[in-house]
């Protein structure tokens, strides 16, 4: 049985972060190792938890200046809740079938991918064009106005508003919070698709407001883009921590440069995920009737139903 908790000697080999430049697969490891860290909206010091290594040598891994073992990578990727080939950077080796889809692919167009994503997401249930128009998503940062601008849109539409994490809170009794303290991210996960999937089955038209890690499941995030018309609302990095102060997230404030740069990171690792909805809306610089005008505007180019 290995040992849980291991000494730092027998994780690491200490390296001179002031040394000659990084070895390139350790600084590749230690930005995927970020990234999907960040994807998932999980805080360095709850990785670690869940992984078993302290939150120094997590750091280092991260910063590249590590080398660690092959079974604490084990570790952090299970607490990712992704595969040790996908930290390495390939996850599609696993089969012959997964050799010949990736065969089949390389090499083609943004446009001849999206289309054989579209194909395989009907050939595997997912909604048509005209289903998705019955639910909307909004995806984004914290911040962005995903609540305020959805519940607003839903009540324009008469449809009800669904806040997936109020839905979550319901479903586990305890907030998003308490459950990835106390049971994980990947529980949280279970629950977050949970309601998603409750959400689309009980209302035939809704407006959902995603939480911001959403797509750290690219899985749950695949069900969103199938099922909905779904809505990048965007917004400048400072506006988003902001607006997260004026919630009440007032520890924002200690190092408001460092949280800016996080939010740049967490968007850098989700951007690409984003991007797959339908259209982006940004918000920064206008007022919340402005923002409110300018998004049913914008959902009546590509939604074209009476009431919008």
């Amino acid at each position: 049985m290995v040992q849980r908790f291991m000494s730092p000697q027998s994780l690491f080999k200490s390296m001179d972060p002031n040394g000659p430049d990084k070895d390139p697969l350790l600084a590749g490891l230690g930005q995927r190792v970020r990234l999907l860290r960040a994807r998932g909206g999980i805080s360095r010091r709850m990785l670690a938890e869940e992984a078993g290594v302290s939150e120094r040598h997590l750091a280092n891994l991260e910063s590249g200046i590590g080398n660690v073992s092959v079974l604490v990578l084990q570790q952090v990727a299970l607490a990712l809740g992704s595969s040790l080939a996908e930290l390495l950077g390939d996850e599609t080796t696993i089969t012959p079938e997964w050799l010949m889809i990736r065969k089949l692919l390389h090499g083609r167009t943004q446009d001849e991918l999206q289309r054989a994503h579209q194909t395989l997401a009907e050939l595997f249930g997912a909604a048509t064009p005209g289903q998705r128009r019955n639910h909307i998503a909004l995806v984004g940062l914290r911040g962005a106005g995903k609540s305020t601008l959805g519940r607003m849109a839903a009540a324009k539409l008469g449809w009800p508003f669904v806040e997936l994490r109020a839905e979550i809170t319901r479903l586990a009794g305890c907030s998003p919070v308490e459950i990835q303290a106390l049971y994980g991210s990947q529980v949280y996960r279970r629950y977050e698709r949970q309601a998603l999937e409750e959400a689309l089955r009980t209302h035939p038209n809704c407006v959902i407001a995603t939480a911001g890690g959403l797509v750290g499941d690219p899985a749950t995030f695949d069900i969103v883009l199938s099922h909905c018309l779904t809505i990048w609302l965007q917004a400048d990095p400072q506006d988003h921590l902001d607006r997260v102060i004026a919630q009440g997230e007032q520890r924002q404030m200690a190092d408001s440069r460092k949280a800016v740069d996080d939010l740049r990171v967490t968007l850098e690792s989700r951007a690409a995920f984003y991007a797959k909805a339908d259209f982006a809306f940004n918000t920064s610089g206008k007022t919340v009737d402005e923002s409110f005008t300018g998004l049913m505007a914008a959902l009546a180019e590509h939604q074209p139903k009476p009431g919008i």
